[in-house]
């Protein structure tokens, strides 16, 4: 089997010749960059430099995929948010654009067509054009949840929670179809699967939360978006598994600080569980020329179908 059909057997919880390893979230370090010769923030603004830097997940780590978003304001930059993009050793930032969950955001004409967007899409068909049937190309879009941090500000958008409900339901039916719409052009462009980050962690807000303002939303996001869909959640989430399985979400792509085999047991047997290792550290030069790249990771599964082994952040 190819690392492509491994990868996208393992999400679907089909047999496979060996576990998947793989990424569904950034993987790169400054190391990796140097190895590369591609630094942020170039990779975040142009397609062939985040193609290559992309690239590295399987031609220096060995990895089954390849993830070519590395930052987390691509789409909120195309909705109006000024956004840095950083420098080599600081990722990029932006600023909230409104201030209350009763203002509905505006989604602007043509945001598809702003360079934030374009470059990620332009270097997803890049990959796909290099890597073909061989290895899997997985994009990445943020949910609606995650957005409303992003126009709002984290603080004002939970408090809406709470003073205004209704209008963060409001708000999230309208950011659901950035993550829709982003999502299909990814798939357009060539990507075989998608990571959903969606930022609804135990940090943050409730396991009821989740139930009340997001599970019914990923569960549509699932059937509206037509491959298979990785959710990301930072931070201790194992109070809020039980809900995030009901999703019809391919895979839950769960933080370190869930032990592999709670987030196991929790998932159930529908939902593909991979983990995410903090201690993952990239690519380290004093590994060059050593030979073949390293595959490491950690998974929750069993024999018969292993789980993808994903490390990174979003």
């Amino acid at each position: 089997m190819k690392p492509r059909e491994i990868f996208l057997n393992a999400l679907d919880r089909l047999p496979v010749t060996r576990p998947a390893v793989g990424s569904a979230t950034s993987i790169v370090t400054i190391d990796l960059m140097q190895a590369v010769g591609q630094f942020f923030p170039e990779a975040h603004l142009s397609p062939a430099a985040m193609a290559d830097l992309a690239e590295a997940g399987h031609s220096v780590l060995g990895f089954d995929n390849v993830m070519p978003l590395f930052g987390v304001w691509h789409e909120s930059a195309a909705l109006g948010c000024p956004v840095h993009w950083g420098a080599a050793d600081r990722m990029p930032d932006g600023q909230a654009i409104l201030g209350d969950v009763s203002e509905l955001p505006g989604i602007p004409d043509g945001w598809l067509e702003r360079p934030s967007c374009q470059v990620p899409l332009e270097a997803i068909a890049i990959l796909k054009k290099r890597l073909g049937d061989e290895v899997a190309v997985v994009g990445k879009v943020f949910g609606p949840w995650t957005l409303g941090y992003h126009l709002y500000g984290v603080g004002p958008f939970l408090m809406g929670t709470m003073t205004n409900p209704d209008g963060v339901r409001r708000v999230l039916d309208v950011l659901k179809q950035v993550t829709i719409q982003f999502a299909r052009a990814q798939m357009a462009a060539g990507a075989d699967a998608i990571t959903l980050a969606d930022h609804a962690t135990r940090d943050l807000c409730s396991p009821e939360t989740y139930r009340d303002f997001l599970l019914d939303i990923h569960r549509e996001l699932a059937a509206e978006i037509d491959c298979p869909l990785i959710l990301h959640i930072c931070g201790d989430t194992a109070d809020r598994i039980q809900y995030i399985r009901e999703s019809g979400l391919a895979c839950f792509h769960f933080d370190s600080k869930v032990p592999a085999h709670t987030a196991r047991q929790l998932a159930g047997k529908k939902t593909c569980a991979a983990r995410r290792d903090q201690q993952y550290s990239g690519y380290s030069q004093r590994h060059a020329g050593d030979g073949p790249p390293r595959r490491e990771g950690k998974t929750g599964g069993g024999d018969r179908y292993p789980r993808p082994r994903m490390r990174g952040a979003a």
